[in-house]
């Protein structure tokens, strides 16, 4: 009898064991995949548009949300910046690009134009790895390349990662310029890449294996996969660049009209936009047929790396699916800016020529490892279609970019959200989510708080505009803007444009072709004030006239 009482006693207990880690499964935090496309333009995917081959993009957009209102910042670095911080990127310490020259800021020493994260943020791997998750990044870091600014230094546990702003997709290690260097380090330890290193590749391979070594633990994770494509010099394995062979042989003005013609058919822009003709642009017929083959190689390049891409992340969702993980991730996809209209003439260091007259770009090698080729200004047009401008500029062309977000155990059927949201909403959501609180102060230091806004609540309902109250403010290289409701202001010095405030409606006018200022001064003034209060609180060096002669020999 005691023997039949002992097997009944502990039958509960390991039925109850059972059914606390049935519980304890159940509520297992979700883990989180961001990643990052460099320099994307706002219609290059499938489902914003575009006509490249992203299939696995286009799959996730079925299952995700997709936000065509989405805003970051008009550079890769202050972008990154504010992503991991929640903050304005000057409060982050990405005032400035630190690939760019300006004597008379750096003079001022200010903490928000280092070109580097601060100290007065914590970064979205610091604050969840105290929270119990493993955090890894592959791919670009570019937030600060001295002894103490690694990734490893900020909250990342595994790391391989390209700590400067872009170069060569190859093994070579050739920078953008020449004052530039390329260097590859795992942990904060300088590595050689192997022989056979394509970018894309090397970072999802490290990336796979991060995940895979750790998951014995049963810990979430947070990943970052942060790739350099399609950052130029435009690099693709062969075989996918001849998959577009011919297929950009009708130039950017055709493109243009295609691609807005197809973002008029999704319903994400007005159908009698406007748009402004892009003064660095040429019409495509002006063209030699020998410049020609050229630029249409060129897009095929930039079609073949966003392809290769696309497989490439795609490869680690079948990882996470095979391991029992794809429905417990939260996955976000998105640019960090508009598409690249810079020529790499204009990267200071090149300006002779003579850097990049050491590159084979020969026909049969453009693409190819010891080349050097960019999308040019007409192809970053055709991609921004129907913004002003691209990347670099304060305009809907340089701020305006493709976002995804699917979350883990939801199919959230592919519906569109116009909402207005920001770059910097993405770390208060995935504190949301994961449940994890932001400190007044970190390691001892008080911090500044939280400007980005949770975006679960826009998640559960896309009617909800988590923004309604409040605006968001810009600064970059002497270009301004301040955006509120359907309202921007911006200003864009000379000779891009006037040197002064102007004012449009960037939800009926997305191409910002009309300047309402005489019309509505009301709505102009309160935002111009809006912007100041927003530079006073963001450590915003306000001084006209820094950057004009940076813009004459730079852009």
């Amino acid at each position: 009898m005691r023997i039949f009482i002992f097997y009944i006693l502990l039958a509960l207990a390991c039925s109850a064991c059972n059914q606390q880690e049935k519980k304890e499964a159940a509520v297992r935090k979700p883990n989180i995949l961001l990643i990052v496309a460099d320099d994307l333009g706002y219609s290059d995917i499938g489902s914003f548009g575009g006509n490249i081959n992203t299939p696995v993009l286009d799959e996730l957009g079925k299952q995700g949300m997709l936000f065509s209102n989405f805003h970051v910042l008009p550079t890769c670095s202050p972008t990154r910046s504010a992503m991991l911080t929640g903050n304005d990127n000057h409060v982050a310490g990405l005032g400035i690009m630190g690939e760019m020259d300006y004597p008379a800021l750096h003079d001022q020493h200010l903490p928000g134009y280092s070109a580097a994260l601060s100290d007065q943020v914590a970064t979205i791997p610091e604050l969840l790895r105290d929270n119990n998750y493993h955090t890894y990044i592959v791919g670009k870091w570019h937030l600060g390349d001295h002894a103490g600014q690694d990734p490893f230094d900020r909250g990342f546990e595994q790391t391989f990662i390209l700590g400067t702003g872009g170069g060569s997709h190859w093994n070579d290690r050739k920078p953008l310029a020449p004052p530039q260097k390329m260097e590859y380090s795992r942990n904060a330890k300088a590595i050689e890449p192997p022989e056979d290193f394509y970018s894309s590749r090397n970072y999802t391979d490290s990336l796979i294996q991060f995940i895979e070594r750790d998951q014995s633990d049963e810990k979430p994770f947070f990943a970052f996969l942060s790739y350099t494509a399609v950052h130029d010099p435009l690099h693709a394995p062969k075989e996918y660049i001849d998959k577009y062979k011919g297929k950009f042989d009708m130039g950017w003005d055709s493109l243009w009209v295609q691609r807005l013609n197809n973002l008029k058919a999704l319903g994400i822009m007005p159908q009698d936009v406007k748009s402004l003709p892009n003064p660095s642009v040429k019409k495509w017929n002006s063209l030699t047929p020998e410049h020609k083959a050229e630029y249409a190689r060129d897009m095929e390049v930039y079609a073949a790396m966003l392809d290769y891409m696309d497989m490439s992340i795609g490869r680690v969702f079948e990882y996470l699916k095979k391991a029992g993980l794809y429905e417990n991730t939260m996955i976000i996809f998105m640019s960090d800016n508009g598409a690249n209209g810079a020529m790499a003439s204009s990267y200071p260091g090149n300006e002779d020529g003579e850097y990049l007259g050491t590159f084979n770009n020969a026909m049969d090698n453009r693409g190819l490892k010891g080349s050097y080729i960019e999308m040019g200004p007409g192809w970053a047009w055709a991609s921004s279609a129907p913004f002003r401008y691209f990347k670099s500029f304060t305009t809907e062309g340089g701020i305006r970019a493709p976002l995804i977000v699917k979350m883990p155990g939801e199919n959230m059927g592919g519906q569109w959200n116009k909402n207005f949201v920001h770059v910097t909403d993405l770390m208060p959501t995935l504190l949301e989510l994961t449940g994890t609180s932001y400190p007044q102060q970190f390691k001892g230091k008080p911090i500044h708080p939280l400007i980005g806004r949770s975006m679960i609540p826009t998640l559960q309902s896309n009617t909800v505009n988590i923004h309604a109250e409040d605006g968001m403010g810009y600064e970059l290289f002497e270009m301004k803007a301040y955006i509120k409701g359907d309202w921007k202001i911006l200003r864009l010095p000379v000779p891009m444009g006037s040197g002064n405030w102007e004012l449009y409606n960037i939800v009926t006018d997305p191409g910002e072709t009309t300047d309402l200022s005489s019309k509505f001064p009301d709505i102009k003034e309160q935002l111009i004030k809006a912007w100041a209060e927003y530079a006073k609180h963001n450590n915003v060096y306000d001084h006209k006239g820094h950057y004009d002669s940076v813009y004459r020999k730079n852009f």
